[in-house]
């Protein structure tokens, strides 16, 4: 199945239309969803035979960019169950099945959600303040809070993290259910539609056979990291993509119909032009650049110590640059945009989510220069 078979331009269009209610009133993208689950969506990368499409990361991650053309907030949703499915396939394309249960489930027509970030924790992945408490049968309770919980009215299973009295971080999932708790609390400027609420685990139980890692807090080399990071950044990166593309696409639009007082076209005005330029160059270098990641991603290249700064630069580049594709939509479309309900308008609010998504731009730079010279000296 081609992503534009998949993802086509009536689809699209559906879901551009409901964008600015669901924004507007400040609700889950429940008809989307719907539409993204009947035509298959949610079980992309899974073979054939598992009742998927068989797709690589590289074509996922280019039909989330796709889907977020037309609706960020959706594809901003949908994404974290996908995350959890990529981290699944790139574990087990280098031989860890630790996670072939999240395969199993997404078969089964589950729903992933992405339980990690908690207020306060910049430390992401390498420290936790949930309270993991482990009983006698195996399973294991999370006492914590979980902020930026995208799909949340959704999700079936919730993957998450948290530190036991040992001083080590245990991952597992958790069904949605007693234990589990959703403050509703997303009330925000932009992305409204993904309803990411605060999520309140309260003894939540995660099952033996559901707690699939056990490692030391800091910074580790266990493939379950490398997993979470490519996934999440690789998919992440690939929503503000789209909002790049889209913002390119606006702006195009906007160049090609708008004349001056004096009958003379923007097409033909150096300024106009310059500031699109502008736009499509950082549109051809994203896209160079999410291929590359993502295919190289499938290929199972090794980068070895490489991979993190070129994930992080996917990410937060896609961002930037996104915010900078809108923003020149913005001054081309006119006026207009400015107005409430308009289109620019809820692609200016969604976009303003990029800076808060790991990694933000402080920690890619310090990934990077360490990368470059060494990590800084205690």
């Amino acid at each position: 199945m081609q992503i534009n078979e998949l993802l086509d331009d009536q689809l699209l269009e559906t879901f551009r239309a409901r964008a600015a209610g669901y924004d507007r009133d400040n609700s889950f993208c429940t008809e989307d969803f719907a539409d993204l689950v009947r035509i298959g969506y949610l079980k992309a990368l899974l073979p054939v035979e598992s009742g998927g499409y068989g797709w690589d990361l590289r074509t996922l991650a280019l039909a989330q960019r796709r889907l977020a053309t037309a609706a960020p907030a959706t594809a901003l949703a949908v994404n974290m169950h996908h995350v959890w499915g990529a981290v699944a396939k790139i574990l087990d394309e280098r031989g860890d099945t630790r996670l072939a249960m999240v395969q199993d489930w997404i078969a089964a027509g589950e729903v992933m959600a992405f339980g990690i970030s908690e207020p306060g924790n910049d430390s992401v992945l390498f420290d936790s303040t949930t309270r993991a408490v482990e009983r006698s049968d195996g399973a294991v309770e999370f006492t914590g809070t979980k902020i930026f919980t995208s799909l949340a009215p959704a999700f079936t299973r919730l993957g998450v993290f948290g530190k036991n009295a040992e001083g080590q971080l245990l991952h597992g999932f958790v069904a949605r259910g007693p234990g589990v708790r959703s403050l509703e609390d997303w009330n925000t400027l932009g992305m409204r539609a993904s309803q990411s609420h605060t999520t309140k685990l309260e003894g939540a139980v995660a099952p033996a056979h559901w707690v699939h890692s056990r490692l030391p807090v800091g910074p580790n080399a266990d493939p379950l990291v490398f997993g979470i990071f490519a996934a999440f950044l690789s998919l992440t990166a690939s929503v503000y993509v789209g909002l790049a593309e889209r913002g390119l696409e606006l702006a195009t639009e906007a160049v090609d119909r708008r004349i001056h007082h004096d009958g003379s076209p923007y097409s033909q005005d150096l300024g106009p032009r310059s500031l699109l330029a502008e736009a499509g160059m950082r549109m051809i270098t994203l896209d160079a650049l999410q291929q590359q990641v993502t295919g190289d991603l499938d290929a199972l290249v090794d980068h070895g110590p490489a991979w993190f700064p070129k994930l992080v630069t996917l990410r937060t580049r896609a961002g930037d640059w996104a915010r900078e594709n809108i923003s020149v939509a913005g001054q081309l479309i006119g006026g207009g945009g400015y107005f409430r309900g308009s289109e620019f308008e809820r692609l200016y609010r969604d976009v303003q989510a990029s800076w808060y998504h790991p990694s933000n731009a402080a920690s890619a730079a310090n990934t990077v220069a360490s990368w470059l010279v060494g990590p800084l000296q205690d």
